[in-house]
């Protein structure tokens, strides 16, 4: 089979690649490089250098006709978009929208949409949330993940074209951007290994739910291979506050430094946890690295990294 993966030089894309790549399939990258990097991914993957909105972006997927599109590049920087509501507006809905547009003329078998678990519900009801929860999102990057979604229905009920929306929790691991503002993890591994302080924006208590890079790959292809059609919460379904996160990566890192506090930011979730059950049920999936696990694996790819840039690939 041939799959596109938009965003696929990115941190979550490349890893999708990966995937795909291991389960014997061609794989075709399409990733405009703002955030993406060529060395994320393996020689066998064919890299197309486009932004999503592009007429060529189009042409790719109409001229390649692959059989499935994982969707994963977007504008994902919260703050800006709230600063920029039209911008991220046009990468995730304008941009979405000339994808699935020319995916419908293409034969396109499946869209696999990389959602979100952590903005689409808001500020929660219960703990952890169901997919049944409400949509309640706070942000505009929230509110575009939303209506990616509703997008992908009227598709689904419009031209048959089916689709899984992927509801990611806090998304962490190797090749994760130190340098953008999603990426707690990866802002303190690095921070670890040079022997910066680490800053934690109010008292730490503030929950998330970390989830592995590799493991929510893996639910992208199972989301290929199964029938399902809908959203499906990819999580862990265990809340960690952001202390505790740092008392792990330290730990990992050998190091006894404790971290400063700074002031809370405004309107930042307090709590974040989804519910994995219905992934479990419908696609066979569970999380395979602890958080424990999985922050010694992601500390151990920034400690390879920094001693030899070129040859991480992790």
């Amino acid at each position: 089979m041939k799959v596109l993966v938009t965003g696929g030089a990115g941190f979550i894309g490349s890893h999708v690649c990966d995937e795909f790549l291991a389960a014997g399939h061609e794989v075709i990258a399409l990733d405009d490089l703002s955030s993406g990097k060529r060395e994320n991914l393996d020689p066998r993957v064919r890299l197309a250098v486009h932004d999503i909105r592009s007429r060529e972006a189009a042409e790719l997927i109409k001229s390649e006709k692959p059989q499935v599109v994982c969707h994963l590049a977007a504008q994902m920087d919260v703050r800006r978009s709230v600063e920029d509501p039209s911008f991220d507006a046009d990468v995730n809905i304008r941009g979405m929208l000339n994808l699935l547009e020319a995916s419908r003329v293409s034969g396109v078998k499946k869209v696999i949409f990389s959602s979100t678990g952590g903005a689409i519900y808001g500020e929660q009801d219960v703990f952890p949330a169901p997919e049944s929860h409400a949509t309640r999102p706070v942000s505009p990057y929230g509110a575009s993940k939303a209506a990616g979604e509703l997008y992908l229905g009227y598709y689904r009920a419009q031209y048959g074209l089916p689709y899984v929306a992927l509801r990611y929790a806090n998304v962490y691991g190797p090749r994760q951007n130190p340098h953008g503002e999603a990426g707690v993890v990866a802002i303190f591994c690095q921070r670890l290994l040079s022997g910066q302080g680490c800053t934690i924006y109010g008292e730490g208590k503030q929950t998330r739910d970390f989830v592995f890079g590799p493991d929510v790959a893996r639910a992208n292809r199972l989301a290929f291979e199964k029938d399902y059609v809908g959203a499906i919460n990819i999580g862990t379904g265990v809340e960690t506050d952001i202390n505790r996160l740092y008392a792990l990566l330290a730990e990992a890192a050998g190091s006894t430094a404790p971290a400063a506090h700074a002031p809370g930011k405004p309107g930042e979730q307090l709590r974040s946890c989804i519910d994995n059950s219905l992934a479990k049920k419908v696609l066979g999936w569970e999380p395979g690295a602890d958080l424990r696990e999985g922050a010694r694996r992601t500390l151990a790819y920034f400690r390879q990294k920094q001693a030899s840039p070129e040859r991480a690939h992790g």
